[in-house]
């Protein structure tokens, strides 16, 4: 019964594979036309939406459509979209590696990338291979490989052969190697018995693979090859707790290497970057792809433990595999920015959130269903196996595509899902299964949505499946019955004859034992004889020789001699070298002699080659004198963007033959000290250290002389100091040196000799460093931005050498260590020179005028933030707050270099700073309060000098790159505002005291009875001032021209000292309004009732309300 139609017609305006111009993967089948994808949908050309819940095939990780992942590519593109990686490399492709490299916490050391798993399983397998030939010595017997039963590493020829898919082998099995054997793959499902632990599991399964070795030879192996949790030939299998630890503990036994294909379930895929992070492993090889580059450019790798590079690169260092577009520009564009958004959204914690949830729901919704015989998965990677007998676990007839049927149901309208078939999982032919990987930042409704439709399209399948397997039933079990008969019968023929020929063998065994037996008891005595001879003889041929080998030295000493008086630049390297060592053969072979007729060829053996050592150290000494230059000028490589010099590669020839000849004679000789010890490195190390320092001196001379000022108020500007260039040019001289000596010197000599090379120029770096915090610190107030710039400058080139070179860290963290610890203790110590400047004030303007330190303060916040990424490197340090404690002024830490990577001005910088700036004003403005308190006193001039100061930090916040930091932060400035405004209008409150009315009377127009006489402002009636004074005594009114008289002269003398104080200009019109508003509504309601007090003879009533106006229009 076939539940699948193998050869559907297109629909949907689909692609007809029968006519389409493409060799498709199935020449039948009808295509479905793909237009677009967004976020996790897939568009059909005619509009129709697919939720993609497998990524294809686990590829797709960030959703389909992302524009920052198509810019990145695009720019790629502009800038070089190819790259022949035989003689370039790409900024883009260096950036990858090493992100790749970093992300296993040192445990890979190199990263190799190519453009499918396939490629990248190929080149894992030839690396392994080759890892065992740069051997010394070379294990060139091991050629075999040990992977696993229904496993699948790639469908090119190596990899398949490698892979243990039965279906994808079956056509091409006679082109595969043979050197590969398989064991049992770790599946509780269908491996682990019943009561079975899972530790009793793993035994049985690791004994199986050390028998594995043993059979096949355990010399012979080069790698055993496995999947973490095992993709589309199992569906999502993960191993059991301990197994991959048990594995490696084997591998390790017999020396071979454990191979790890991450291409399906790796880069995040199973919740963790790597997933062998979770098996308690590391890899000696692992291969990646798929998630890697998140289906937006073809792109996967391989990363390389450093136990096999550091054989790699101590042999040929060249791995004999290519390809024209490795490394390829754009895929390596593609990859880097997809991992960074996985890195900056965070998206691994969503894998393993989603994770949980995706499971506990197939669970729920599947779990018991008669068909489905096991869900399992890990992350993102989860996989459902079905089965035709649940309780017998039997698989569906292969013919019947059960995975691939449930995935075409999936793709029709009726349910719009898209996840991937898979089959083979129970015996490599039958088993179906399907696997559900959506991308790493799907959501939990998402989740819900996914499991659902599944729930639909697996219910509604085996229900349509089982009425066709009813109708089939009975028609086919008796052609089955009689198939099988037939079938026992023609096995037992077999086996009788089997049982037949077994006997003959066994006769003619024995006959041939009975003859080796008497050919053996004739054969002993002579074969004894004959082997006394042999040993005489040998022993004979060895004296003879002996005695040759032990007369040619003497006869040839002076032929060595003659080559050794010439020297190696007249007798030409190479013969001279063999000189040498055809002296030190014989030197070795006489000591062994011990003769006393051979001490005085020694003793004169052993003056040549002391001469011959003397003489090749004397060379290397001139040879490197000539090629180094007294000193350079560094400026000229870093104004014309130049590359330093290093040597010619002649002379890294000849030096390094020198080196390695004499290293090797040192260490023989019982040389025990350090590489830098050995005599050519002493050498080495005098003359290009002295080239170094002599080549930087000028500039850290520059460094402190550009430091000094002419004005000692200025305040430092960022790059006006010559550090920066003092630092690029040790770096670009510190890395042509370390090239120098990679060339020369062996790899373990690399490092010590480096770094001995470097250290006078070092030195002189911590000479100069010092010098400035000495500076620095004599001017804090105006140059602690210096140190922050020399933060950066110097972690910077230490993150630099220490990528390039791996060493010099602590050496520079040393250096920089007095910088560092004077920036960190800076912001509190401006902090405080704020508060002591103010408090040591022993005047204030009087008029209210704002004083300098204001501006000067936030003028200091302001250049802060030209200076914000060392800043927030060193804010994070401290923490936030931090700044008020007693260890950012002692400071602390130890000789720790930040890495680059601190000085990202993340959310967490930005924020620190802002508090600081905060803290910094909110200190400030304290401490000009408590001072006008005590030199002021009059609160309306501490009003003014209040608002002034106010008005001067937000002028200056606005104006500058403090807005966007501190725009959402300025609730303390205004309450200081509102502080200043209450201080001045209380002059207004005593003018406003003389215009209250308290004087109630029976008449006017105001509201009737005995009550206020109202205004007439804004209301309907019109207040007759004449009648209201009517009803008043002569008291009353001498009362109220008494009130006008007070408030002409108080409101006279308010005008005159708001014209003499020295307000900004934002602060006069401020205090302007508010008296105005305070004062005019009042004056007006007072004039309405009562101007008519001296008939308009002005000698009371000096304003009316046009002229109250017009003064305060005087005011702003």
């Amino acid at each position: 019964m076939v539940l699948r139609q193998l050869n559907p017609k297109p629909d949907e305006n689909g692609v007809d594979g029968k006519k389409s111009a493409v060799l498709h993967r199935d020449l039948g089948y009808g295509f479905l036309p793909l237009a677009e994808g967004e976020g996790n949908y897939l568009v059909l050309e005619n509009g129709r939406r697919i939720f993609d819940a497998s990524g294809g095939a686990a590829v797709g990780c960030i959703g389909w459509g992302n524009e920052r992942v198509a810019r990145a590519v695009m720019r790629q593109m502009l800038a070089i979209p190819y790259c022949s990686t035989v003689f370039y490399t790409t900024k883009v492709q260096e950036e990858l590696c090493r992100y790749l490299v970093d992300s296993t916490n040192g445990n890979m050391s190199r990263a190799y990338l190519v453009n499918s798993g396939s490629e990248a399983m190929e080149a894992a397998v030839k690396l392994a291979r080759q890892y065992f030939l740069e051997l010394s010595p070379a294990q060139d017997q091991r050629t075999r490989f040990i992977s696993r039963r229904q496993s699948y590493h790639g469908i090119t020829l190596g990899a398949l052969a490698v892979g243990g898919h039965e279906y994808r082998r079956a056509k091409f099995e006679p082109l595969l190697m043979k050197n590969v054997s398989r064991v049992s793959p770790c599946n509780t499902f269908r491996g682990k018995k019943a009561g079975e632990t899972d530790e009793a599991y793993v035994a049985r399964l690791v004994e199986e693979l050390d028998a594995e070795f043993q059979a096949v030879g355990p010399e012979t192996v080069c790698a055993f090859v496995a999947e973490p949790v095992v993709g589309a030939a199992l569906g999502c299998v993960p191993s059991v707790p301990g197994y991959f630890k048990a594995v490696q503990t084997v591998c390790r036994k017999y020396g071979a290497l454990l191979i790890l294909d991450e291409v399906m379930c790796g880069m995040g895929r199973t919740g963790t970057l790597h997933a062998w992070e979770q098996e308690g492993v590391v890899p000696d090889i692992q291969t990646i792809g798929k998630a890697l580059g998140g289906g937006y450019q073809p792109v996967a790798g391989v990363l390389v433990n450093r136990r096999v590079i550091d054989v790699l690169e101590g042999g040929s260092s060249v791995f004999v595999h290519g390809h024209t577009y490795q490394g390829h520009p754009a895929g390596c564009a593609a990859a880097l920015e997809v991992q960074r958004i996985i890195q900056e959204e965070n998206l691994l914690a969503n894998v393993q959130a989603m994770g949980d949830l995706l499971s506990r729901r197939l669970q729920e919704r599947l779990g018991d269903r008669p068909n489905v015989g096991n869900i399992r998965g890990r992350g993102l990677f989860w996989g459902i196996e079905f089965v035709a007998d649940k309780e017998k676990l039997e698989p569906f007839p292969s013919d019947d595509h059960v995975g691939l049927a449930i995935c075409e149901r999936g793709l029709t309208a009726e349910y719009g899902i898209s996840v991937y078939p898979g089959a083979g999982s129970a015996d490599g032919i039958r088993g179906d299964h399907i696997i559900i990987s959506p991308a790493f930042n799907v959501r939990s409704e998402e989740i819900e949505w996914i499991v659902d439709a599944i729930g639909r399209v697996v219910d509604d399948f085996f229900a349509t499946a089982t009425a066709h397997m009813a109708v089939g039933v009975t028609n086919g079990r008796h052609a089955a019955d009689e198939e099988a008969r037939a079938e026992v019968d023609v096995l037992n023929s077999r086996l009788e004859k089997t049982t037949q020929l077994t006997k003959k063998i066994q006769a003619c065994l024995g006959r041939l034992e009975a003859t080796g037996k008497s050919v053996r008891d004739v054969a002993g005595p002579l074969n004894g004889e004959t082997k006394k001879l042999q040993v005489l003889g040998n022993n004979i041929e060895s004296v003879l020789a002996s005695i040759e080998r032990l007369r040619q030295p003497a006869d040839s000493k002076n032929d060595e001699e003659q080559i050794i008086r010439m020297g190696p630049d007249k007798a030409g390297l190479p013969n001279y070298l063999a000189s040498i060592k055809r002296l030190n053969k014989a030197l070795g072979e006489m000591k062994a002699s011990n003769l006393r007729s051979t001490q005085q060829t020694v003793t004169e053996l052993q003056r040549l080659v002391k001469l011959g050592n003397t003489q090749l150290e004397n060379s290397f000494d001139k040879l490197l004198r000539n090629e180094t230059p007294r000193a350079i000028e560094p400026l000229h490589f870093i104004t014309k963007n130049k590359p330093f010099p290093v040597l010619s590669q002649d002379k890294f020839a000849r030096l390094g033959l020198m080196n390695s000849f004499v290293a090797a004679v040192y260490r023989q000789s019982g040389g025990a000290g350090a590489p830098q010890e050995s005599p050519v490195a002493k050498i080495y190390i005098e003359i290009r250290s002295q080239y170094l320092s002599s080549a930087l001196v000028n500039l850290a001379t520059a460094s402190t002389s550009t430091a000094k000022k002419k004005n000692p108020d200025a305040i430092y500007r960022a790059g006006t100091n010559g550090i920066g260039t003092y630092a690029q040019a040790m770096e670009g001289l510190f890395n042509a040196e370390y090239e120098n000596i990679c060339s020369i010197f062996t790899r373990e000599d690399w490092g010590p000799v480096f770094e001995a090379t470097c250290q006078p120029s070092l030195v002189e770096l911590g000479r100069t460093l010092r010098e400035l915090n000495g500076h620095i610190k004599s001017h804090m107030a105006t140059d602690c931005f210096m140190a922050y710039e020399i933060v950066e400058i110097i972690s910077e080139l230490s993150t630099n050498l220490e990528r390039r070179t791996r060493e010099l860290k602590s050496s520079l963290a040393a250096s920089l260590k007095p910088v560092r610890e004077t920036a960190k203790s800076s912001l509190q110590e401006l902090l405080e020179d704020t508060k002591k400047r103010v408090s040591s004030l022993q005047t204030l303007p009087m008029d209210g005028a704002p004083i300098p330190i204001v501006s000067e303060t936030m003028q200091r916040l302001q250049t802060m933030v030209d200076f914000l990424r060392p800043i927030s490197s060193i804010m994070i340090s401290l923490g936030d707050g931090g700044w008020k404690s007693a260890a950012a002024s002692t400071g602390g830490g130890g000789d720790v270099i930040p890495s680059l990577a601190s000085f990202d001005i993340g959310a967490d910088g930005k924020e620190i700073f802002a508090h600081y700036c905060t803290d910094t004003i909110e200190a400030l403005m304290m401490a000009l309060d408590a001072r006008a308190r005590l030199l002021l006193q009059k609160k309306p001039v501490m009003g003014v000098f209040l608002a002034n100061s106010v008005t001067i930090v937000e002028r200056m916040i606005q104006t500058s790159e403090l807005n966007p930091l501190l725009e959402n932060r300025l609730g303390a400035v205004e309450t200081w505002r509102k502080k200043a405004t209450s201080f001045y209008t209380e002059t207004c409150k005593d003018v406003s005291m003389h215009l209250f009315d308290v004087i109630h009377t029976s008449r006017g127009g105001g509201g009737g009875g005995g009550g206020r006489p109202a205004s007439g402002q804004g209301g309907a009636m019109v207040v007759d001032s004449a009648s209201i004074l009517k009803g008043l005594s002569s008291k009353d009114k001498e009362n109220i021209k008494g009130k006008f008289a007070a408030f002409n002269a108080s409101f006279d003398d308010m005008v005159l000292r708001h014209k003499g104080y020295s307000m900004e200009r934002e602060v006069r019109q401020m205090f302007a309004k508010d008296m105005q508003n305070m004062i005019e509504p009042l004056y007006n309601r007072f004039w309405d009732r009562y101007h008519e007090v001296d008939k308009g003879k002005g000698k009371y009533v000096k304003y009316d309300k046009s002229a109250v106006a017009a003064v305060f229009l005087t005011l702003y």
